[in-house]
Formats: structure tokens, sequence, C-alpha cells
């Protein structure tokens, strides 16, 4: 019988594999990966730091140890090339495996920041364990910092670097920190604790290019304003790794499209995690995924399941402002209203009728967490 495969062996695919075992002890089943297949919680990246965390730290588990756990064949530094989804099998480099039901966990790439200059190849990205692990190898002599992107995976990143001792500076085209997920007062106010902590922001202007001078950079953003750094990181955003997919024949969007089973357009395939675009939606945070994964294992071992999301606030891990977004669902109607609290921010997204739909909680705010997520709509 061939086996349920799975490709790619970061949180999506392991807690698919690992709640599948729940149901099914015997199915066969293998895990494919490009990378080495330890498991760990990518989450942890952007506080890993300050924490002193070692790569080798932060991965739990080896790939031994999972296909021990699993009872599972995992593949490490595999790269698929194709799917054969009418013969049922995946291939690479002169190899093929026949699957049952294959899983795509690929995850999603940084975007790229079209930036010019002489540098610009020696910016860096943290998406996984091999690149923290060459970002805090070059991080150990280098203090000045130049982070491009301010959403919630910079401003985490800056936290965790600034409690290292690192200067860090923020650099951002929006007017505040998380505009997508912020109001502008609520986002100026978290500007405000993170400038207080000693981040500085460079915010609506945007870097052009990047230039090398001996082991420094110099960044040019584009109101003129140049930024010298010992290291420059883009985070300006996740962009789903559809490649695969849309080279077999799936139809993809801003990610591969699934309907609430997670089923692709091709029979006996699914995806999910932020490689995934479930309904319209493409959720790029930890609750979403580990829902997911566990509605694909029902259906996976046999009983179909649509996924449900349910409302599932955001930790933003910024300790010197300690934040938690519940967003509205996608296409609500509404409007934010923000208040200043002692020691913190409330906002709420209502509707016409004064219904809360979605919430941002900063600082002592942070309080009201459960109340108002009871009170809160599912988004799928």
């Amino acid at each position: 019988m061939s086996p349920i495969v799975i490709i790619g062996s970061g949180l999506a695919a392991y807690t698919t594999a690992r709640e599948l075992r729940k149901l099914d002890k015997e199915a066969p089943l293998a895990v494919i990966t490009r990378d080495h297949g330890e498991f760990y919680s990518k989450p942890m990246l952007s506080n890993g730091f300050a924490a002193n965390k070692t790569a080798d730290q932060l991965a739990m588990k080896t790939a031994e140890q999972m296909a021990a756990e699993l009872g599972a064949q995992v593949l490490t530094r595999v790269e698929v090339e194709a799917i054969d989804s009418e013969c049922r099998e995946v291939r690479w480099a002169g190899h093929h495996l026949a699957y049952s039901k294959l899983v795509l966990a690929l995850g999603a790439d940084q975007t790229d920041p079209g930036l010019d200059g002489d540098g610009a190849a020696e910016v860096l990205t943290v998406n996984d364990l091999a690149s923290y692990r060459h970002c805090r190898a070059l991080l150990a002599d280098r203090r000045k910092v130049v982070i491009l992107g301010a959403g919630l995976i910079g401003c985490e990143f800056a936290n965790d670097w600034l409690s290292a001792g690192i200067d860090v500076t923020l650099v951002d085209p929006a007017g505040w920190p998380l505009s997508r997920l912020l109001p502008e007062a609520t986002g100026h106010y978290l500007a405000g604790r993170l400038s207080d902590a000693g981040i500085r922001f460079h915010l609506g202007a945007a870097a052009r290019s990047v230039s090398k001078h001996g082991q420094s950079y110099s960044v040019q953003l584009d109101n003129g304003e140049l930024l010298e750094a010992d290291l420059v990181l883009s985070a300006i955003g996740l962009r789903p790794r559809t490649g695969l997919a849309q080279a077999a024949g799936l139809h993809t969007g801003r990610g591969i499209i699934v309907d609430r089973t997670l089923r692709t357009s091709a029979d006996g395939i699914y995806a999910l995690g932020d490689c995934a675009q479930v309904d319209g939606l493409t959720l790029p945070f930890v609750m979403p995924l580990m829902q997911a994964a566990r509605t694909l294992a029902q259906t996976l071992a046999g009983n179909p399941t649509e996924v449900c999301y349910p409302a599932m606030p955001v930790v933003v891990k910024t300790p010197a402002c300690p934040t938690t977004i519940c967003p509205p669902p996608a296409g609500a109607r509404g409007e934010w209203r923000e208040t200043a609290i002692d020691g913190g921010m409330r906002a709420l997204f209502v509707d016409e009728g004064d219904a809360p739909l979605g919430y941002a909680l900063l600082g002592a705010a942070n309080g009201e967490k459960q109340a108002l997520t009871a009170q809160m709509p599912s988004w799928l």
C-alpha cells in the first residue's frame, strides 16, 4: 500500500502527522523535506536570540527521533521536483515515490524586497533554522542592525535583538508598525513604547538600495536618508510557496487553493499552513495552522471534515509593549474605536450595530483578552 506522503517538515507538516497518528497507528506515512527535518517551532526564531538559544537548542527533536515517534519514513535534504497527480507520485533527482494521499505543507518564503546596490544580495532573511543559525553567527560581532519591515515579524525581531544589546532600526513605508493589523492611534502607541525601549523608527519610507562598505552597509531610503548598519534583515512579508503546485496543474491564487476539507483541485492532494489559501483566506499564524492540522488528520484517517476557524488571537512577541490582536473576519464592515487606558491601549472593531468583530490590546489592556475573545465571531 502506498503511503500518505507529507511534503514539508515544519509545524504544519509534523503536527498533521502527529494528529494522524492519534487516529491511525498503522497507515504507511512518509515525510519529505528539503532541510534537515528537525522538529522546531518557527515562531521561536523571532525571540530566540535574547534568550541565547542556538539553532540546535531550538530544535526539539531530530529527524531520526521524529521518524521513530511517528512510525514514518522521513526523507531529508530532498527537493521534490514534480508531482504527477494522475500517477499519484512525487519525483526528485531520478527517484519517485507513490502516494495514496499527498499533503503539501510547503510553507512560505520571505518576499523579495527588490533592492538595488552591491550589498542587496547580502540582505538576510530568517525563515528557518538554517537561516537563524547563519544570522546568529553574524550577530556575534555585529551590533548595529537595520530591519526592513515593521510588521509582526519585523517588530518581534527588533524587540528580541534590542533585548540582546543590539542597536536596531526599523524601516517601513507605512506610518506606524503593524499597519495591516492595527488602526492608526493604536499603531502610534506601539511605536512610542518600542521607541521608549530603544528601537529607532524610519516610517513612511522604503529602502531602495543597499551598498557594501567592507563589513558594513549603507541603506538608501526613498526619502533621501542614508542609514548605516553592520547587518540588514528583510522582514517585509511572506509569499506562499506555490511553484510546485502550479507546475502540477493545481489551482493557485495567493496560495494553493483548497476547499474547507483542505483538498486542492486534484483528487487526493491537500494543502495547509502558510502555503494554503483556505476558502479565500491565507492565515500565516500558528493557531489556524494547528486547527487545520487537526482537521486534515481526520480527513486523512477516512473521516472527511471541514475546517472551522474560531476567533484566534495573535500574540505579538514584543515584551516592550505586550500586544494581542484578534483581526475581524475577512471582508467585515465596521470601524475601529480606539481608547487609551492607564498603561495601555484598546481598539475594538465594531459593526454598525456596535457588535465587536475584532480587537487589539496593548500593554495593560491585555487583561481583557479572555473576555473579549469570547465575544468574537468565527473567522471561517
